[in-house]
């Protein structure tokens, strides 16, 4: 198959804004709890929807007395919290267009998005962001952005006070004068390959998708359903799933910072949650490092290869009597305890950003967590594709929603069409015919292939290709996912691109280190620089990459690597906000060492003292 379009499941009014989805959840529900907040450690205090619907007003009304007017630019730069989708709705119902930053931004990056984007306005959760925007401000010597709140009660109490005399009718002739084709936000890329292009999304987009895909999903975002957000609210991901939570009435939470997950997951027992695959990547590590840890290793494999067995029986229809009386042995023992550290309520996930891989996919299932892996970039608002409940296919990102269709051109590029595609690029109207092809299709820049059920699979990023020096094409994703899976590494890069073989980099994952050396039986204590060169560890990434080697050519195999003694992070520049590899940035900074990969053609590790293949 190479084109599916899957036609709306509803038709949605002309003059709908993403207000009228808050509006109609009101309407519906008024007293229902929309969102928790944390009031102590564990403890969290349910607001209605009413109370919601109330502030969100109230602070709207404060913008159209401070005259801010419609279509008017407001950044937006904090971490996950409940204040960020609470000022996103009463930027929206006083007219104006959310510009989100994410919360790592440095001075030079909210330059950049502010004056592209115009900003008269800007939201801010501490001092520190505050300070960043102010730098940025005096750097650009940029005076268009005149007023700058800060998301606290205090805060915003400024506008709730400045709008008590604005009535209902003045505000709701703010944005009942918007439709499905006026901008709603503009979310700026996170810049993989160079300065982040700000994405125009309308308010069509997130109606149109989020109607459409409660259809599909109605199963799993519901008013009786609940989750935790703490995946960055700048992200289109989170931004999305947050709107339709609002449309769906489901109950949301949020976590700031990602070292509370675990206890916040526990106190919340969400039912579902969204996150890109390094969440669930380390979610299984460190269950696996535990049992390896307390002595249980053995307990533990057996129990993963049921769950996996488990899973792949249940895809083709038929679980034998004995595997389902091991899965039950497990169940109690074992898949039940994973689940704990995930609140235990978890029923479904939605994994995105990145391929999650076949392994993990039937582990999680296999343990009763359904994860629905779907695929999507900022130009589609999100997802053009994703598993549903009754039809998933593990090892795909799933068929398109309704109203959202995929193409796979000539030579493999996957092009998207619907009501998830943006409208164009910010201020670069030459790139937006360069990424739309003549009949609207557009051009998502990643190779994929679709089955005959219409499940797409996705094989690679196009520019993110390397070419061997004898032409060979080797998509990277394949062979970084399966290394990375490991509890002992943090993050693998191949490379090679107009080099003789294919090569990688990889960092050790410090949260998971020192239970590794424990059970390995090496110092702790040893510094970072010998353990890059321990025979030991080097041995258990050669294992990793002949396993990967197993899946691929000859041609695109791993002949060498080289173990970092830094970590790759995104305070470092070399991942995006989205975890996603800056590898321009880890090339170019690492070059010495990449290069080194090449000083002789043996194959093997790098480092000194290694043994070769």
């Amino acid at each position: 198959m190479q084109e599916i379009f899957v036609d709306e499941g509803i038709t949605v009014a002309e003059n709908l804004s993403t207000p009228d989805l808050l509006l109609e959840r009101v309407a519906a529900s008024p007293e229902s709890p929309l969102f928790a907040r944390q009031s102590g450690p564990g403890e969290w205090t349910d607001v209605s929807t009413q109370e919601f619907y109330d502030d969100v007003t109230a602070i709207a009304k404060g913008l159209v007395a401070q005259r801010f007017n419609p279509g008017d630019k407001i950044l937006i730069m904090a971490p996950t919290q409940y204040e960020w989708t609470l000022v996103d709705f009463a930027v929206w119902f006083a007219g104006g267009v959310v510009v989100p930053v994410y919360e790592t931004s440095s001075p030079s990056q909210v330059g950049w998005i502010m004056t592209d984007s115009g900003a008269k306005g800007a939201f801010y959760a501490d001092e520190r962001h505050g300070s960043v925007i102010r730098q940025a401000i005096k750097s650009e010597n940029y005076d268009r952005l005149t007023d700058m709140w800060q998301m606290t009660d205090t805060g915003l109490d400024e506008l709730r006070k400045a709008g008590s005399n604005i009535t209902d009718g003045q505000l709701r002739s703010r944005y009942e004068g918007f439709g499905l084709k006026d901008l709603a936000t503009i979310i700026y890329t996170s810049g993989t390959l160079g300065k982040p292009k700000g994405c125009e999304i309308t308010h069509g987009n997130f109606v149109e998708l989020s109607k459409q895909t409660l259809t599909s999903l109605g199963h799993v975002v519901n008013e009786s359903s609940s989750t935790v957000l703490f995946i960055p609210l700048a992200h289109v991901f989170a931004r999305f799933i947050s709107v339709l939570c609002v449309a769906a009435g489901a109950k949301v939470g949020h976590t700031a910072d990602i070292k509370d997950l675990v206890d916040d997951l526990q106190s919340f027992k969400p039912e579902f949650l969204l996150a890109v695959p390094r969440v669930f990547e380390k979610v299984y590590n460190a269950a696996k490092a535990k049992a390896e840890d307390g002595g249980k290793g053995k307990i533990f494999s057996a129990g993963e290869e049921t769950a996996i067995a488990y899973s792949k029986a249940s895809a083709e229809g038929h679980v034998p009597f004995g595997l389902k009386l091991k899965h039950a042995l497990f169940n109690k023992i074992l898949f039940g305890k994973i689940k704990e550290a995930m609140g235990g309520r978890v029923e479904y996930a939605v994994s995105g950003g990145a391929p999650l891989g076949k392994h993990l996919g039937h582990f999680f299932y296999g343990i009763g967590v359904k994860i629905l892996e779907g695929y999507g970039l900022t130009e589609t608002t999100a997802p053009v594709t994703v598993n549903t409940p009754d039809r998933i296919k593990i090892g795909t990102v799933g068929r398109p929603l309704l109203g959202c269709g995929v193409r796979i051109a000539e030579d493999g590029e996957v092009l998207a069409k619907g009501v998830c595609v943006f409208r164009g690029y910010h201020n670069i109207p030459e790139l937006d015919s360069e990424s739309f092809t003549e009949d609207g299709w557009f051009r998502t820049g990643d190779m994929g292939e679709l089955d005959q059920e219409g499940f797409l699979t996705i094989t690679g990023r196009k520019k993110e290709l390397i070419v061997t020096a004898g032409g060979k094409n080797v998509a990277p994703a394949q062979l970084e996912d399966q290394i990375r899976a490991d509890a002992l590494v943090a993050q693998a890069m191949v490379v090679g691109n107009e080099k003789p073989f294919i090569a990688a980099v990889v960092t050790l994952d410090p949260e998971t280190l020192p239970g590794w050396l424990g059970r390995n039986g090496i110092d702790a204590n040893t510094p970072i620089e010998e353990l890059t060169e321990h025979p030991k560890v080097l041995a258990h990434i050669q294992k990793l990459v002949d396993k990967a080697n197993d899946s691929v050519s000859r041609a695109e195999q791993i002949r060498k690597f080289v173990v970092l003694a830094d970590d790759l992070s995104v305070e470092s520049g070399h991942l995006t906000p989205s975890l996603k590899l800056r590898r321009a940035n880890v090339v170019k900074d690492y070059e010495d060492v990449i290069e080194s990969l090449y000083a002789n053609g043996k194959n093997g590790a790098a480092n000194k003292g290694s043994a070769e293949q």
